[in-house]
């Protein structure tokens, strides 16, 4: 299942690199980056969030758009910044 490939890679890479000490255990950081945005804005998130179905379709759609290569190494997603955080607030309650 491609998600489930994305999910482990993204995973594997932040674990590889180490790159940043500012992601706690059981967090990913991730990046979004929104239609006409040249920005990409780094998040970091509870590994939970990966099963909940609404996060999944984000994850569906980073599939669609960038397959398996993720050019800033870790796992970026297109979605619009105040979906996101909308997204993620509800996911939190």
């Amino acid at each position: 299942m491609g998600i489930k490939r994305i999910i482990k890679r993204s995973i594997l890479l932040a674990a590889e690199k180490q790159v940043r000490s500012d992601v706690p255990k059981g967090h990913i950081a991730v990046y979004i980056i929104g239609e006409g945005q040249k920005q990409k804005k780094r998040v970091v998130i509870p590994i939970s969030y990966l099963n909940h179905p609404l996060f999944q379709h984000l994850l569906s759609k980073a599939e669609e758009e960038f397959g398996f290569h993720h050019p800033m190494g870790a796992l970026t997603i297109p979605c619009n910044e105040d979906y996101f955080f909308n997204l993620t607030s509800r996911l939190r309650a």
